[in-house]
């Protein structure tokens, strides 16, 4: 059986060959358990599960794109700031890859601390009138989890409407009736790939992994955070979580509401959305720092976020700044990482101390003692659980959302980022960078020198498998 696979494997699948081999390797060495893996994590998406009727067309938003295309490629598009000038390939590369439209933000708050984040949802949750759309991976059936789901159902039944779409396998944990009252109350929630036996989802890959809320058209969140008590500190073996999370507000909004009704009717046939002026209020300010909101998935054939990743980082001449929680980059972020440093950009990379996944930690730490070798610096946080997952390039770009650094972001999950040009908000988000620095200890050449070889054998075992982590 094991071979048959393996041939497989190597003929139908048509995956890389770094995967491929890991594959082949864990059905040899530990055949049984190997084949169980691979029906769980290894199999291809079946995309027919998400290929369902359009049911919402925004031809205002597609108009605008094309019209912004044409202008950014004849050089036509009007009040570009300088720092979006600069970054025009990757404008361009978003755009026609994933339709993002360069959008601007009339006021951009950052978040890295989960009570301070939640605090501020939910006044805005109080505040709406009109309606409250919601997409987590993670929620949680606790104190957070509970107080969230009585604020929606208190606004479904003042007439709000409020649609919240959750992964089923993230929140695996949740009481089959938790959303009933939401429900009940004229709210509506949904899973996203459900199982098909209640409690039994083999399909372990191919998660929803984004993580927005959006309130009236007008304010939107996008980052890191789930829903769960961990994610405000409360539980006891993450310690303090350290993540990173935007709200915004002005026409970028109007971006993650189109991505929220497409994942939303992918997801729902039975209740689709549909178009309405309501859900994209037309904004009177267009000043503000200029943005992208990008999204990835095994839907589409391209790693789009991660070739996003690739075009901050060769762009780089000053510096790059980089926090994931899971490090597992594939050969061309290696190399692009590697490249600038020698080149002699300031390249620093800060990763979580303790790991909530001791393999995937491993495997992390595998990658960074190689770039250590090529003056990379690399920082360990200890103030708690580092979650968040941001780039900054050259103190003018940076980008954050849901999608971390490693293999399964990039190829295997539906992700979804911001991608901020302006100097003013890079400079910001730069400063917490630093701020966390102070928090961290840095791995050196002697840090690893001094590991163990058992330490070392760990790693490199994870090094060996980290195509399928």
């Amino acid at each position: 059986m094991n071979v048959v696979l393996a041939f497989f494997i190597l003929f139908y699948e048509r995956k890389s060959a770094s995967s491929a081999w890991a594959w082949i390797l864990i059905l040899f060495f530990i055949p049984v358990a190997g084949f169980i893996l691979y029906l769980l994590f290894g199999k291809r998406f079946n995309q027919k599960r998400l290929q369902r009727p359009a049911a919402y067309e925004n031809s205002d938003f597609t108009e605008m794109v094309d019209h912004q295309l044409t202008q950014l490629k004849t050089d036509n598009l009007r009040n570009l700031s300088p720092v979006a000038k600069e970054m025009k390939d990757i404008i361009q590369m978003n755009m026609v890859r994933t339709g993002a439209p360069l959008s601007t933000a009339s006021d951009v708050v950052i978040y890295n601390d989960g009570a301070r984040k939640f605090e501020a949802l939910f006044e805005d949750i109080r505040q709406a009138q009109d309606h409250i759309h919601l997409q987590y991976f993670i929620v949680k059936n606790d104190d957070l989890g509970n107080r969230l789901l009585a604020l929606l159902t208190e606004k479904a039944r003042q007439g709000v409407k409020v649609l919240f779409l959750y992964d089923d396998l993230g929140s695996r944990n949740l009481p089959k009736k938790f959303f009933d009252e939401l429900n009940e109350a004229g709210g509506r929630a949904t899973a996203f790939l459900p199982a098909i036996l209640a409690g039994i989802n083999p399909r372990l890959n191919h998660r929803n992994h984004r993580k927005l809320v959006v309130v009236d058209g007008v304010i939107g969140y996008i980052g890191g955070f789930n829903i769960g008590d961990e994610y405000v500190g409360k539980k006891i073996e993450f310690g303090y979580w350290r993540d990173t999370h935007l709200r915004v507000e002005g026409e970028i909004v109007h971006s993650l509401q189109n991505r929220f009704f497409i994942d939303w009717n992918q997801a729902d046939d039975k209740y689709p959305m549909k178009y309405g002026e309501n859900y994209f209020p037309k904004m009177e300010s267009k000043e503000g720092p200029a943005m992208q909101i990008v999204e990835s998935g095994p839907l589409v054939s391209h790693e789009d976020i991660k070739n996003g990743f690739l075009k901050m980082i060769y762009h780089a001449r000053k510096s790059v700044y980089l926090q994931t929680p899971y490090f597992i980059p594939d050969k061309s972020i290696m190399d692009a990482l590697k490249t600038a440093a020698l080149s002699g950009v300031d390249v620093q990379i800060m990763v979580p101390h303790e790991a909530d996944h001791i393999f995937v930690h491993s495997a992390t730490l595998s990658f960074v003692r190689e770039l250590v070798q090529d003056g990379v610096r690399v920082f360990k946080y200890k103030n708690g659980f580092l979650h968040a997952k941001t780039l900054i390039v050259d103190e003018k770009a940076y980008t954050v959302g849901s999608a971390n650094m490693d293999i399964r972001s990039f190829a295997l999950n539906f992700e979804l980022n911001a991608f901020v040009y302006d100097v003013d908000a890079t400079l910001e988000m730069t400063n917490v960078f630093f701020q966390d620095k102070k928090l961290s200890v840095e791995m050196t050449k002697e840090t690893f020198k001094n590991q163990s070889l058992l330490e070392r054998a760990k790693q490199d075992i994870a090094k060996l498998v980290s195509p399928i982590l």
